[in-house]
């Protein structure tokens, strides 16, 4: 099945089969990986195998916002099966994140299972071998974040996509992992800094999630369509406030979402101390009492009565409330840039439902 409809048809866009196809394009790419990596044996064998757990499932909105930034641009892509591998290696990138944001957080679950440091330090425990548990974990972990980074790389430029295309996107691409990194070792900063205003959390915000989850992926699509610089800026329009908006609810998740829905712990950002443009917000809103109490609780382990008294804070200081309304200005940005944007009309509609779908979610 087609994983887009005729442009002209509004007909709704079968977003299942679409993962499908990433999930194939994946899959795929790894038995290859897997093949040749042999050689090196079983330890090599396991790296493979947990990329697979970690690239299985998912929403793939990344994916999604790649396919449909092409087709906002051309609405009939010649080679669908070249271009799905392409929407792949986002996917692939996005894992690489995780992996090492898990790390970096010292994070014990992923989507309700172990993360995937944890998981080979429990591995070194029970086979009773020398050296740190932790460590080897914590090793294992990094040195797949980064095999799965140069896979994202090697699968980006071999999807199959005319040379001309993919050297457009991957100068895109390039500047994108820049800034994923380098937005996450300003989130270690303010973390270490034990501070953050507004404004630098938001920095934090746009530069580690915001650009790399909608706007990086739309540009990546659209290069590969060969738009120029006039329609990437009409994409940042609506993709860079959308990307804040999706970021600030995972925010809010991070701290009152449901565990049975995110699958992490309750509170997991508070323990982990991150200073987000809700906590900033939070502590500007709050009583000094209350105040003193989250700023010294950040970063620190924490019972359950510790997180519910943690969210009160939270959530009496209005900061909640501010992020929620946040959320919908910047929604509406989007949607008006979407709206003036000349773009598919199609796929204009897909992609402000994907809009609804970034802001509006539960996990």
């Amino acid at each position: 099945m087609s994983p887009s409809s005729e442009p002209g048809a509004r007909t709704p866009w079968d977003a299942t089969a679409f993962r499908a196809g990433v999930q194939h394009a994946l899959d795929s790419f790894l038995d290859e990986q897997a093949v040749r990596l042999a050689p090196v044996g079983p330890d090599a064998d396991l790296l493979v195998e947990e990329a697979r757990r970690f690239v299985r499932g998912g929403k793939r909105l990344r994916a999604s916002f790649c396919w449909w930034g092409h087709l906002a641009v051309d609405p009939e892509p010649a080679d669908e099966a070249a271009l799905l591998r392409a929407c792949a290696a986002l996917e692939l990138l996005h894992a690489s994140a995780l992996l090492h944001d898990d790390v970096l957080d010292a994070s014990d679950t992923r989507r309700g299972s172990p993360t995937t440091h944890r998981m080979l330090e429990a591995r070194h425990r029970a086979a009773g071998w020398t050296g740190g548990a932790a460590a080897y974990g914590e090793a294992g972990a990094i040195l797949l974040g980064d095999l799965v980074l140069s896979w994202a790389d090697e699968l980006l430029r071999r999807c199959g996509l005319p040379a001309d295309r993919v050297a457009a996107a991957m100068a895109v691409y390039d500047q994108c992992r820049s800034e994923v990194i380098a937005g996450q070792f300003l989130d270690v900063s303010v973390q270490a800094r034990g501070r953050a205003d507004v404004d630098a959390a938001m920095t934090v915000l746009r530069y580690k999630s915001a650009k790399y989850s909608v706007e990086r992926p739309l540009h990546i699509g659209a290069a590969l369509a060969g738009a120029g610089p006039d329609v990437l800026a009409d994409l940042s329009r609506f993709g860079l406030p959308l990307g804040e908006a999706f970021q600030l609810r995972d925010d809010l998740l991070g701290v009152l979402g449901d565990p049975a829905v995110t699958g992490k712990p309750a509170g997991d950002d508070l323990v982990e101390g991150k200073r987000t443009v809700l906590v900033a917000l939070a502590l500007d809103g709050a009583p000094p009492a209350d105040r003193a109490r989250l700023d010294a609780a950040l970063g620190t382990p924490l019972g359950p009565d510790d997180v519910a008294d943690l969210r009160r804070i939270i959530v009496d200081s209005g900061a909640a409330e501010q992020v929620e309304e946040v959320i919908g200005a910047l929604s509406q940005r989007a949607r008006e840039a979407l709206d003036r944007a000349p773009l598919d009309g199609h796929a204009r509609a897909v992609l402000g439902d994907l809009a609804t779908a970034a802001t509006q979610r539960t996990l």
